[in-house]
Parts: structure tokens; sequence; C-alpha cells
């Protein structure tokens, strides 16, 4: 264990989550003995004050005195409980064999790319500006309503958004998922059992008068679905598709990427969430990674494929890839779908079972993955079907879900 931690950068907390067992389990040696001590002499007190007074108070006193050193040392376990916890609750997964070993980026390892960036005889410029020419981006009213990081999408903009989000549903739909529409808030042991906090918990928006949390993810209600619940391997892989806006308070990432969508505070994405045996999961890992691919295809949108090392990947991982979409007015891949194998990290916070044939209750395997994220693929889609007069070609797919609209043109006025 210590090992597998260390690819990940962690160690500190496995060595003080011994060191405070070890101190727990003496410390419940230590109150066994004192209470049946103190039992014992409780018991010779009666027999005492008949024979011996002077002996019996002075039994009476160490009686005390064991009441006090277990008081005490009842409060340091208590004390200790609750660190146990909540190191455990912190300490990350362990990465599967497979993960390259690296302690950052630098370690991902590129798996494949598909398609091919478009060649332009003109300057490709960056959606910030493309988005407000067109009229269908509005960063300043958007920080006028809630603050930076925010942005309001404007007419077509607005509906291209809806239309990618009926899109992947559907696609996803078609190939087997189970749509559904969770809430947009999560109890605090939801976010809990799908590894969000007490890690991440600076990042979060939270409602303090019900302690709600506007989900960071859809993986957080989708995943709590089925928390404490024994499935049934027959019916497995439970596979769902869920569109999610998510709120994220980016606590520490001011300064990095604070222009257009990059990275926002408030993003609407497609989720995609499976349940499986643990023997099935990396078979099942794979084919969400391919179903991840294929929305991406259908957009005609190139993009490369990265398998993250132990130092890049989240905490919470056993196993991740990278979708990056190519953003040529940013000069930049950007990630639009991160898909993970959790194995049984999730489940066992969430309490995930499953009944095998044998009858036997064992930890389900738990799955996600972006299907996809919508700010930086809404970049993808204006910075590579940018044309020389401004106007943005509209994907065919996506052109029955905007009444055939197959082109965004800059308006003559604007408002």
């Amino acid at each position: 264990m210590r090992e597998k931690l260390r690819r990940k950068g962690e160690v500190t907390g496995l060595d003080r989550l011994i060191e405070l067992d070890v101190r727990h389990r003496e410390g419940l040696r230590e109150i066994e003995g004192w209470r049946a001590q103190r039992n014992t002499r409780s018991r010779e007190i009666a027999e005492l004050l008949r024979r011996e007074p002077d002996a019996a108070e002075a039994a009476k006193a160490e009686v005390r005195a064991l009441g006090e050193r277990l008081r005490e040392r009842e409060a340091d376990l208590e004390a200790w409980r609750s660190e146990i916890e909540d190191l455990l609750l912190r300490l990350p997964n362990t990465p599967h064999e497979s993960v390259p070993v690296g302690a950052d980026a630098a370690s991902n390892v590129v798996v494949r790319t598909w398609g091919d960036p478009p060649r332009r005889n003109f300057e490709v410029r960056p959606h910030w500006e493309v988005g407000v020419e067109l009229g269908i981006l509005d960063f300043e009213r958007g920080a006028k309503l809630a603050g930076s990081g925010f942005v309001v999408l404007r007419g077509a903009g607005a509906r291209l958004q809806r239309a990618l989000i009926a899109f992947m549903l559907d696609h996803h739909r078609a190939a087997g998922f189970e749509e559904v529409s969770p809430p947009f808030v999560a109890n605090r042991q939801a976010m809990r059992g799908s590894g969000q906090i007490p890690k991440m918990e600076a990042d979060m928006y939270r409602v303090e008068s019900e302690d709600l949390f506007l989900i960071p993810t859809g993986e957080v209600p989708v995943t709590a679905l089925h928390a404490d619940e024994i499935l049934d391997e027959q019916r497995l892989p439970l596979r769902y598709v869920a569109y999610t806006p998510c709120f994220r308070l980016e606590a520490g990432a001011h300064g990095r990427d604070t222009r257009g969508l990059i990275r926002v505070h408030q993003f609407d994405k497609v989720e995609m969430v499976a349940f499986t045996r643990p023997e099935d999961s990396y078979a099942e890992l794979e084919w969400l990674v391919s179903r991840a691919e294929s929305v991406l295809q259908a957009l005609a949108l190139p993009y490369r494929v990265l398998l993250l090392s132990t130092g890049d990947m989240g905490a919470n991982n056993a196993k991740q890839y990278d979708l990056e979409v190519w953003a040529p007015g940013v000069q930049r891949w950007l990630e639009v779908s991160s898909v993970s194998n959790f194995e049984d990290y999730q489940a066992r916070r969430s309490g995930i079972r499953l009944r095998r044939r044998s009858g036997e209750a064992t930890l389900a395997h738990t799955l996600n993955g972006s299907g996809l994220a919508l700010p930086r693929t809404l970049i993808a889609l204006l910075e590579n079907g940018l044309g020389p007069d401004g106007s943005v070609v509209v994907p065919d797919v996506l052109r029955p879900y905007l009444g055939g609209l197959a082109r965004i043109d800059p308006p003559q006025e604007r408002t």
C-alpha cells in the first residue's frame, strides 16, 4: 500500500493512519483492563466496608481514579477515531499497475490521436473574440449578474448549447445508457461517497442552511443513486447518462485560464456513469472512452487520448484517460472528457455492493466519464468551425436540433 500511494505522492497520511491505529488499539486494551480492575474493586468495596473501613475508603479512591483515567482515555479514543476517519476519507485510491508512474503531466502518455486540425489561410482567433463578434457570448453581462467566471449565452449560442446537450444525450441513449435527470444539489453523504469531500470541499458551492452542495459534476448524484444498495450481478453493467449543470468555485485556480470559457464557475456537462462487476471494470473503462470519442468524431473535432500518470490523475481514480480537443484559436489541447475507473473506492465509501450468484455480497466497481463537458467543446466548435468572414459552421449532426441551421453568422446589429 505504501509503495502504491508513493506513486501518487501520498505517504504521510498512511503513516499517520498506522500510528493512530496503533494508539487506538493500545487505548482499547488499556480501557478494557481499567474497566475490569474498576469492576473488581467495586465488588470488593461492600465486603471491605464491613471488615476494613479504611481499606474500603482507599478502594473507593482507587475506583474514582480509575474512572477519571477511563474518561480521559475515552476522550483520547474519540479524538483518534475522528482523525482516523478523516485520514481514511482523504487517503487517495491506489493506481492500477498499467498507469504510468510519474510526478506530473509530463509523464502522461498519448495513446492515440484522431483527425487533423483544419488548415486556414487566415488568422484563427480565440473563441472569446469570435463569440462576442457573433453576439453569442456575453461575458460582461455574465459578470454583471454573478461575477467573473460566469457567462451569458445568447441567441444562436444558447441554442447551440442546448443542441449539444440534446445530441449527446440522444447519442449515448442510443448506445444503451439509461437517461436520468438527477437533482442539481447533493447532500454531504453523496459528496463524501463519490470522493469530492473532504479533500475538495473548498471548491464547492454550499447551501449552508441545509448542508447541501451545488454539484460539481453529475457523477455525484448519479453514483449516489445506488448508495447503500445491493445490486444483482446479473443486471450489471448498469449504465446511466445525465445532463447537469456543474458548479465549481475553483478556489485554487485564481489567475489560471481566466479568459473566455476555458475555466468558469458554472458549466453544462453530459456525464456517463457505470456500475460493474470487478472483473469487468477495465473493459468497461475502454468502452466508455470509445463512447466519449464517438461524440468528438461525430462533431468532426480533432482530439487526442491521454493515459494520465500517477502524479497527474485524480486522487480518487485507479486509472484515468483524458480526451483533449484541439483549439486552434488558443493554440492548445483542451480537456473535454475525463474517463475513470474508481474500482471499489467509491463503492466502499457509498455502500454499493453486488450480489453474486453464489449469494456472496461484494463491492461493485464504479466508473464515469464526461460525454462531454460543454464549455471547451463549444470553444473547439467556434475555433475549428470559424470561416474567413467570421461565421462559424455548424456540424452536420447538430443541424436537426437547430432547425437546419448550417452556419452562425455575425449579426447585422448588436444590442
